[in-house]
């Protein structure tokens, strides 16, 4: 029964994620597991400063070796995992800020070297010490059914910028329906114990569209 329940969250409700690179520090370590809630997008909507699981959009992550796990431990380790009862070493999964929603434009960066999101400059308390907001300049509208993502390890992250093709936002976007889930709280290390925020004054006063032309 408790293999089960573990299941029925781990399909519905509550996924554990493994974190194996720095492209999100400070916010979160490499090797700290985290909690993702798959209500996000469903019933709850997905907001600004959300931090989101997602598929591999399609070559983002390149090709990634599978730990080798053989015999009757890799078995057991593949059936814990199935069930949710360890964390997924997410192999073909990414883990990203939401900067930009659906019909957001999104621009960096103004002369404060500050990103924008509807012509609103945004102050981003979670970027790495000693980052900028981007490296990479862009100017872009965020398509229907999609999100635009960062890390928060900008100078360490291979995000949407880094994957627009086109230049206009249509490539570097992740589409909603890829998305896992929202990223609520850090579980492991112990040490490390603590919930995810979306900082909300850092978009507060991004209006719900870009101002007309």
């Amino acid at each position: 029964m408790a293999m089960v329940l573990s299941f029925v969250v781990k399909t519905w409700l509550l996924q554990a994620f493994f974190i194996p690179s720095g492209s999100m520090e400070d916010t979160l370590l490499v090797g700290d597991r985290v909690v993702v809630s798959k209500l996000t997008p469903g019933p709850f909507d997905l907001k600004r400063g959300d931090v989101v699981v997602f598929e591999d959009p399609g070559g983002w992550l390149g090709e990634v070796p599978p730990t080798p796990r053989t015999g009757v431990s890799g078995a057991v380790h593949e059936a814990l995992v199935f069930v949710g009862l360890l964390p997924s070493e997410s192999e073909d999964h990414l883990i990203k800020r939401v900067v930009g929603l659906p019909g957001d434009h999104v621009v960096c960066c103004d002369a404060q070297r500050r990103l924008s999101v509807n012509g609103t400059p945004l102050t981003e308390p979670y970027l790495k010490p000693g980052d900028q907001a981007s490296s990479v300049t862009f100017d872009i509208t965020v398509p229907t059914g999609r999100v635009w993502v960062m890390g928060d390890h900008r100078s360490d992250s291979e995000d949407s910028r880094f994957h627009d093709d086109a230049g206009d936002g249509s490539d570097g976007s992740v589409p909603i329906a890829r998305i896992t889930g929202r990223a609520v709280a850090v579980v492991w290390p112990f040490s490390r114990f603590g919930w995810l925020s979306d900082h909300p004054d850092t978009f507060s006063g991004v209006p719900a569209r870009p101002p007309a032309k």
